[in-house]
């Protein structure tokens, strides 16, 4: 039998089964704290740096001191990766308020919970990566920068459930979502990426989009391979009638999309610059000098 996977919560590892935190936790009760998805592949975890210094700046945009330094940070996760064992897994690092009572006063909640996952994660079957994913455009308005922005990793995604339930409510894959102005900002979980001419394109920070890990990487990867990558808005039209489109993220990866709204992406096919982008960022993943080498 399989061994089951280790929890670190609070400096204590416990089985998965008994992974336990108090209800009065305010990351709990109010969605309050931070977290950051790490990929580990052949025993390196992609970009493990960049993810914590994205994880340390989400906590101060909210005004959470994370109690170790993000050098210890970067060792605890090692350690809690290597103590699992596994060389190719998911990991999920949490930072909440902490313990409080049950009102929303943050100053109540004493010490943050510090939380690390190492586990196994599939989003999308190899059918969905030769197919492409169906989308729809979702109802739901990415917040405003100047709300809950999801410029912060943040534990608040009820905005990102309500347009996944609208995408689940009709059999698509996956809901684009536009910010208050009507502008492409992103994915349920993924950032957005469009094709048109042999120029790549994808939403800048102030539609509302997550300054993706993996966003970042694959804009690098394009132009290292004569792509060009522009930053812009992106119209609903522009998405309806790109050549190719296509979603990034740390679980997904690169993952096309054929269909958006009805409309027939393309020849209704993953386009030739995404397969590209997916087959290259392949061989990235697992490279020790694209993150941290744990085995």
């Amino acid at each position: 039998m399989e061994r089951e996977p280790l929890v670190y919560i609070n400096g204590e590892l416990v089985p998965k089964s008994q992974a336990k935190i108090s209800v009065f936790d305010h990351g709990f009760l109010y969605g309050d704290g931070v977290f950051e998805s790490i990929l580990v592949t052949n025993g390196v975890a992609f970009k493990l740096k960049e993810h914590i210094d994205r994880l340390y700046d989400s906590a101060k945009a909210i005004c959470l001191d994370i109690p170790m330094s993000k050098e210890e940070m970067i060792k605890t996760v090692v350690d809690v990766i290597r103590v699992n064992g596994f060389r190719d897994a998911y990991v999920r690092l949490i930072v909440t308020r902490g313990v409080g009572d049950l009102g929303l006063d943050p100053r109540k909640c004493q010490r943050p919970t510090v939380i690390i996952i190492v586990d196994k994660i599939k989003l999308y079957g190899e059918e969905a990566l030769n197919k492409g994913l169906t989308a729809i455009i979702s109802s739901v308005r990415r917040d405003r920068v100047d709300a809950t922005t999801h410029e912060v990793k943040s534990m608040n995604y009820l905005n990102n459930i309500l347009a996944k339930l609208e995408a689940n409510a009709v059999g698509a894959d996956e809901a684009i979502m536009l910010d208050d102005r009507g502008f492409v900002s992103e994915g349920t979980a993924d950032n957005v990426f469009i094709v048109k001419n042999g120029v790549i394109y994808t939403p800048p920070r102030a539609s509302g989009a997550l300054p993706g890990i993996t966003r970042a990487r694959v804009m690098r990867l394009a132009e290292e391979l004569g792509y060009k990558v522009v930053e812009k808005d992106i119209t609903p039209a522009e998405l309806w009638t790109a050549d190719e489109v296509f979603l990034t993220g740390t679980a997904a990866g690169i993952v096309p999309v054929t269909k958006i709204a009805g409309r027939v992406v393309g020849d209704g096919k993953p386009g030739p610059i995404t397969r590209k982008l997916m087959e290259r960022f392949k061989q990235l993943l697992g490279d020790p000098s694209e993150g941290v080498k744990i085995f």
